[in-house]
């Protein structure tokens, strides 16, 4: 059974699910991709393709790990909010995977080696699972989370980011996800306190799991680029590179967001996204919204966040 509003059949009537009283609905989509899907559809630029393309291939297995390592202490949890939270979040990720999945199909069929990234994934997170602590590898998830919960918030910022979508279905996807990882952007971490983690536990591990994230998506992004004969193409490179990380690119202006997190008191919450998830939704789900078709389950689904 999944987190999705359920239906009584003999009453007609819906009940709320754990993660929509918790603001955290699982949203079932059901995104398609032509194989007209323009090739560079990010910027009409194969660097900044590839590179998205690269973490979205990265996604399926990542957050089946995450969702895992949540799930090693969901029995210690007894806060009924906690527990709802919990499911939303598992419910959320379970899509995100879905979704990504075919995204990266579609660039398989560009010729893109997306499904062999997923697999060499998979082995190391399966490396990790037997020999890393539990603990520590949720210390690892809640680290990769603040990694994503940075870049969907700017992404849901930044119209410059948005406009660089040359395709609607990609902007869709990405969108939608951007949205979902700020609503549940705090429920690994709740759960790695309650586990009993520890600040010098938290920033030891953000420090490996950067070196490790950088190193899979360097390498991976490379390997795109030469599938994709794009790269030697200096000039259109160097534009990419200069978009992602020249002055007042897309990750330098996220550095003070980054270094909160070796804050002591840091938590999640500390970026405060409540007006801007509230301003999306409305955009995205409301009748005539970028999702409003979309979406498979909008009873609740749709509205239940915002309530």
């Amino acid at each position: 059974m999944t987190n999705a509003t359920l239906a009584n059949p003999h009453t007609g009537t819906v009940r709320m699910t754990a993660g929509e009283r918790a603001g955290i609905p699982p949203r079932r989509m059901d995104f398609e991709f032509s194989d007209e899907t323009t090739r560079y559809w990010y910027g009409d630029n194969a660097f900044l393709t590839t590179f998205w393309t690269t973490l979205s291939a990265l996604f399926p297995e990542g957050e089946t790990f995450f969702v895992d390592t949540v799930k090693n202490y969901r029995h210690i949890i007894t806060e009924q909010t906690l527990k709802d939270q919990v499911s939303g979040f598992v419910g959320q990720e379970a899509m995100h995977s879905k979704e990504h999945e075919a995204f990266n199909n579609m660039a398989t069929k560009h010729g893109l080696p997306t499904e062999k990234l997923d697999k060499e994934l998979s082995w190391l997170f399966k490396v990790i699972r037997k020999v890393i602590p539990k603990r520590m590898q949720l210390a690892a998830t809640v680290a990769l989370e603040h990694y994503t919960a940075i870049l969907a918030e700017q992404l849901l910022r930044d119209e410059r980011h948005q406009e660089m979508f040359k395709d609607k279905e990609a902007l869709k996807l990405w969108m939608w996800h951007a949205l979902e990882e700020n609503e549940h952007k705090i429920v690994a971490y709740d759960v790695y306190k309650l586990a009993g983690g520890n600040y010098a536990e938290r920033v030891f591990t953000m420090f490996i799991a950067t070196v490790i994230f950088f190193s899979v998506v360097g390498t991976g992004h490379i390997r795109l680029l030469w599938a994709d004969k794009s790269l030697f193409n200096w000039k259109e490179n160097w534009k990419g590179l200069k978009f992602l990380w020249g002055f007042n690119g897309l990750f330098p202006r996220l550095s003070g967001q980054y270094f909160d997190f070796y804050r002591p008191s840091f938590h999640p919450n500390d970026h405060d996204t409540v007006a801007l998830l509230e301003e999306w939704r409305h955009k995205m789900l409301d009748e005539g919204g970028i999702l409003a078709d979309q979406i498979k389950n909008p009873s609740h689904a749709a509205k239940s966040a915002a309530a």
